[in-house]
């Protein structure tokens, strides 16, 4: 018999919270899936609904040190009950979706030609009536004016009442969601600090509670700022004393180019190229560990799909290989300041989409290769796929569902093991020959 170590204190604290959390979680999904009549009863539901309020009572020590007044926390909790429609809630098991668009959509599908285009047309309009701002943001921060431009389009179409274009308004209270995500969500730290510091924007009379609105993940205002970020990369550009991320064009843009400065953005450098890959290409060659100087690649067979040469410094910086599609789609050679825009959002397709939406508001045209219209596997298929590759020895990370660079040329690798046609792409012949082989090893 294995013995049980004794549960001390703080863990059982830490298990109780977890039990919590799940009755909240299963007894609301139960209420909205069932009929009235076969609901849990009452008095389980006000167990659930009182360990909630339970747990908010934790945060006010935490609120109180950062200056937030009794008054405004009561005031900013009154009513608030977990939103369990949110996609990035935590899950027992990865679910068919992600919730996000960046991997839930193919490159052709998330790149769309359409959406390109609508966003261009718009992003020059605006370019064209606040020249004289975006220029003084760009002569302070060191950020081109089209990659701040194209962030902008990224994140709200260019709407909100600040612009006059669209009508971007966030759906969620962000108060909510931030009390969600920290509650049941699977970041639950990360975003306590960020629901902390939402308080502490609402004490100190940044914005009212009743207009802070949010994503599904609490990033607020035209640029789609954390908590967090606020705070660190706020900036009063139009000088009226206060950091308006809501209603300010000019505090906004000028605090989005200030986070790219802040994580290293090297002025005047392109975020990447898009590149011509050579005929016989290793798709295995793709991701950031795999990076070297420009003029490695060109002996490589690449060749800018432009048609232009390249600088001598261009040639020195380090870059590394980008091939969202796999083997069947645009391959691109990125850099440092392509990292930079992935601290924005993580995922790549964003990063790409943004730098290419830059060019083309500078006067660029679209993609010189097409992208395939590839089928996609799901997130759940993704993850099985991650998991079987595991299981036959490769070093797959983790598993999270999505076809990422290391998913791809891990995909490459087995394809090429296994006498494949290698394109790195995880597809539903990968799965299937996947899934034969690991039976067969049983």
């Amino acid at each position: 018999m294995t013995a049980v170590a004794p549960v001390r204190p703080a863990r059982a604290d830490r298990l109780l919270a977890v039990v919590l959390a799940a009755m909240t979680l299963a007894l609301v999904l139960r209420a909205d899936a069932t009929p009235v009549a076969a609901q849990t009863p009452v008095p389980a539901q006000a167990k659930a609904t009182a360990a909630f309020r339970a747990w908010i009572e934790t945060l006010w020590p935490e609120a109180r040190a950062v200056g937030v007044s009794r008054p405004t926390f009561d005031r900013a909790f009154a009513g608030v009950t977990p939103d369990l429609k949110l996609p990035d809630l935590a899950r027992r098991r990865i679910g068919p979706r992600s919730g996000q668009a960046e991997f839930d959509k193919t490159p052709a599908e998330y790149l769309s030609e359409r959406t390109l285009a609508q966003l261009t047309a718009r992003g020059r309009r605006f370019l064209a009536e606040h020249r004289q701002l975006l220029e003084a943001i760009e002569r302070r921060m060191g950020v081109d004016r089209h990659i701040i431009l194209a962030i902008f389009g990224r994140e709200t179409a260019y709407g909100g009442k600040a612009t006059g274009y669209g009508t971007f308004e966030p759906r969620h209270h962000a108060i909510r969601v931030l009390a969600t995500q920290a509650y049941l969500g699977r970041r639950k730290d990360l975003f306590r600090k960020e629901l902390i510091l939402a308080l502490k924007m609402v004490q100190e009379g940044h914005v009212r509670l009743d207009a802070m609105r949010s994503s599904w993940a609490g990033a607020m205002g035209l640029g789609q700022f954390m908590p967090s970020n606020f705070y660190a990369h706020g900036v009063d550009f139009d000088g009226d004393g206060k950091r308006d991320i809501w209603r300010s064009l000019g505090d906004s843009l000028a605090t989005t180019a200030k986070s790219l400065t802040d994580q290293g953005w090297k002025a005047g450098r392109r975020w990447g190229y898009e590149m011509r890959a050579p005929a016989r290409l290793d798709c295995r060659l793709e991701g950031p560990d795999q990076a070297r100087p420009l003029a490695d690649w060109l002996k490589l067979g690449f060749r800018r799909a432009d048609g232009r040469s390249f600088t001598a410094d261009e040639r020195a910086m380090r870059t590394y290989l980008l091939m969202p599609a796999g083997g069947q789609g645009p391959a691109f050679l990125l850099h440092n300041n392509f990292l930079v825009l992935k601290t924005y959002n993580f995922a790549d397709l964003y990063a790409l989409f943004v730098g290419h939406l830059a060019d083309r508001i500078a006067g660029g045209k679209g993609f010189v290769q097409p992208w395939k219209r590839l089928v996609q596997l799901n997130t759940a298929e993704t993850a099985e796929m991650q998991r079987l590759l595991g299981r036959l020895g490769y070093d797959i990370g983790k598993i999270d569902g999505k076809a990422g660079v290391r998913t791809r040329t891990i995909v490459g690798a087995y394809q090429q093991a296994h006498g494949l046609s290698r394109d790195c792409w995880p597809s539903a012949a990968v799965l299937g020959h996947l899934r034969q082989k690991v039976a067969a090893s049983r």
